[in-house]
């Protein structure tokens, strides 16, 4: 099974880019996160011909939004909190039946936080605090097995994780207080796949601003996307790719995909 996980900022704007990578890549599901999209207008029709009948997603005007789209039956996971009581829909599920018995699947989009990484000034920021605390919490009281937290989660938490980690180490996505509640999510239950293939002491990114005129030459990146498994689908893991390329298409997103490749039969 190949799952794909990206955050696409505009679902309705890059279908084009999404419809080339389904034909490249043939993820069998793929999740995206800042869809962009309310309900009502879901591009469901044009992904449907691309393969993908089974659809779940959750989106409101103009901003953040998730959908996960699948070749395979998939089943909602209702039982999910509102978090931090805001309904800003950062936050779907689904159960996969496989032979080997059911795989849970997440898709997360944690908030940014702003610019300010301080709670007491900075409204975002404290939202952002208590999504990861409330996730957390969650998690620990409902143990994962057999699951996968895929998503952009806003973080970047090792030293090459970015592209420095003594300018960055006070900026938004790479500071202290985001670092261990990320880690402390991580500890309900989770391995970092992404690190299983790539070593944490080289660099990996998958997130490169517009801001930069030239984001290849300048290479100032930050890994905020990710993709977690419990230890159970861990041998299950045959192969991570992140597509830096996609970086270079047209009208990209700021991120790019990350395709996994999980062998069921070995977990």
């Amino acid at each position: 099974m190949r799952l794909m996980t990206w955050n696409i900022n505009s679902l309705r704007l890059r279908l084009p880019l999404l419809q080339r990578l389904g034909e490249e890549q043939a993820p069998d599901i793929i999740c995206l996160q800042e869809t962009k999209v309310p309900d009502a207008l879901f591009p469901a029709a044009p992904l449907r011909e691309l393969g993908y009948d089974h659809q779940h997603f959750l989106g409101m005007k103009g901003y953040n939004g998730v959908a996960i789209l699948s070749r395979h039956p998939i089943r909602p996971i209702e039982a999910t909190p509102d978090w931090c009581g805001k309904s800003d829909t950062r936050h779907i599920g689904v159960v996969i039946d496989t032979t080997t018995g059911p795989v849970m699947l997440h898709d997360f989009y944690v908030p940014a936080g702003g610019d300010i990484p301080d709670p007491a000034v900075n409204d975002k920021f404290a939202h952002k605090l208590a999504f990861l605390t409330e996730v957390t919490a969650w998690f620990r009281e409902n143990p994962p097995i057999r699951s996968i937290v895929v998503g952009d989660l806003n973080i970047a938490p090792l030293e090459h994780d970015v592209w420095s980690h003594k300018q960055l180490s006070t900026v938004v996505s790479h500071t202290p207080p985001e670092i261990e509640r990320l880690n402390a999510w991580a500890a309900t239950g989770f391995v970092d796949a992404m690190r299983l293939v790539v070593p944490p002491q080289e660099k990996l990114y998958t997130w490169w601003s517009y801001r930069n005129r030239d984001w290849k030459l300048s290479n100032r990146g930050r890994r905020l996307d990710h993709v977690w498994l419990t230890p159970d689908l861990q041998p299950a893991l045959t192969n991570l790719n992140v597509l830096r390329d996609v970086r270079d298409w047209d009208s990209p997103s700021d991120h790019v995909p990350v395709v996994f490749d999980l062998d069921l039969s070995a977990a």
